[in-house]
């Protein structure tokens, strides 16, 4: 089965600087500390670009995974989608979109969509579609962390 949410997270920055941040693999690894998230292949520091691959290493659950992602679409700064491409899913795709705010600010909005291997369907909804949800606010709490420091510092 086909699973589906969506996040979104306002903030007063601006979109630019929100989205290049979204691509960077050295965010998303200081992001995802707690899992243990590393990347194992593809590109492995700085921003990446349409058409590239990343292959994390992650420990969710108690169990060591890997994902290959893929930057399937890239327009800058508005739209990106990352894809598995081999992994733990069925199915696994990533949408991040940026959009004017209130007030001159920035509404980032993440739609996950995903489809568990086998067997999997009977823990999406009330095991791993919270677990994603909780994952994906904590990736954007440390973003913006990290533009409000940069912000602080200029």
């Amino acid at each position: 089965m086909t699973r589906s949410f969506s996040i979104e997270t306002t903030t007063q920055h601006p979109a630019e600087s929100l989205f290049d941040l979204s691509l960077g693999i050295d965010a998303h690894v200081g992001s995802m500390r707690r899992s243990g998230e590393t990347v194992v292949a593809g590109t492995a520091h700085g921003r990446i670009g349409l058409g590239e691959s990343v292959t994390w290493r992650a420990r969710h659950f108690g169990i060591w995974f890997r994902l290959t992602t893929k930057i399937t679409v890239l327009e800058r700064p508005r739209r990106f989608v990352d894809e598995q491409t081999d992994g733990p899913f069925r199915r696994f795709r990533h949408e991040h979109t940026f959009r004017d705010g209130p007030e001159g600010g920035t509404v980032m909005e993440d739609r996950i969509t995903l489809a568990s291997p086998v067997l999997g369907f009977v823990l999406e909804r009330p095991v791993l579609v919270p677990y994603l949800r909780r994952l994906i606010e904590k990736r954007n709490q440390f973003l913006l962390d990290a533009l409000d420091a940069r912000a602080g510092r200029d």
